[in-house]
């Protein structure tokens, strides 16, 4: 069994990546900016924006992060949205999800230029991706891929089963696997929530991608011998002790692993991917290699 480490792959990619935003420097270029509107005070949205800013400055790359109050109306959020659009300093623009509820999260995506779309999340881009054309990848998937090109796993004509239809993981790495590419050429079956016989579709899949949100579902006598297991999950459980908690996956790790020929970690596993993935859209963005 390989644990697919996806914290040191991170880093080699990072290093790639601040060499490029050097260059653009070196050159005379401007350098990168990445900008993530960050609306109300959710603890973990707080997290994942200050680790985007830390990450930015490994590489090198500028970031501004714009805190509004979670009582904030649409209207105030897409004038917001339609400045950045309009700033030619920022070249990547994330609105940090989930928004409060009275918010149409769709109606902000969608009013994100394409060009600036780093989260790889307007329809426009999605279009792109699913079609095999340029795009900005939505950054979970376009880590699953770059880990399985990383540690060479062959894909074509592989069953890949991936639990779980959202529209920022489930859908898109379908889509991925399925493309004529490497990593691609699979055969995916998509499943979710009223998907039957789950257990015997799993035990058919050379790879399988956990991406539901609950903890620990995908066990032992769901996987195969030698299977490919890629764990996206991610959730606090409480120790007992007070404010300690451990993180977990979709996977139950300990007995899964046994069985794998490979698998990813929680936490240290998918997560650091979709991290690089970002900062490799926003370099993409800077270099305007999608829209021109």
């Amino acid at each position: 069994m390989t644990i697919l480490d996806g914290k040191a792959t991170a880093a080699a990619l990072k290093k790639e990546i601040a060499q490029a935003v050097q260059h653009i420097k070196d050159n005379g270029g401007k350098t990168p900016h990445l900008a993530a509107i960050l609306v109300g005070n959710d603890g973990a949205s707080e997290t994942y924006v200050n680790s985007k800013e830390r990450d930015c400055r490994e590489v090198g790359m500028n970031s501004t992060v714009i805190r509004m109050s979670a009582a904030i109306s649409a209207d105030e959020l897409l004038q917001k949205v339609d400045e950045i659009n309009r700033n030619d300093d920022i070249d990547g623009l994330i609105v940090q999800l989930p928004l409060p509820r009275h918010i149409n999260e769709q109606q902000i995506i969608e009013a994100i230029a394409p060009a600036k779309d780093v989260d790889g999340f307007h329809p426009l881009n999605v279009g792109r991706m699913v079609t095999g054309l340029p795009s900005y990848v939505s950054a979970t998937p376009d880590g699953i891929v770059e880990l399985l090109a990383h540690y060479n796993i062959e894909t074509a004509g592989k069953h890949c089963v991936v639990i779980g239809r959202s529209n920022i993981v489930g859908k898109p790495i379908a889509n991925l696997l399925a493309l004529k590419a490497t990593p691609g050429d699979c055969t995916v079956t998509l499943c979710h929530s009223r998907t039957r016989d789950l257990k015997s579709l799993c035990l058919q899949a050379d790879i399988i991608i956990a991406a539901l949100g609950k903890p620990e579902f995908l066990t032992a006598d769901m996987v195969r011998e030698g299977a490919v297991v890629i764990d996206v999950g991610i959730t606090r459980i409480p120790t007992g002790t007070e404010n300690k908690f451990r993180l977990v996956g979709d996977v139950k790790f300990d007995e899964v692993s046994l069985k794998c020929r490979y698998i990813t970690p929680v936490p240290g596993g998918v997560g650091p991917m979709t991290r690089v993935s970002l900062l490799k859209n926003t370099l993409k963005a800077a270099k305007k290699e999608i829209f021109g």
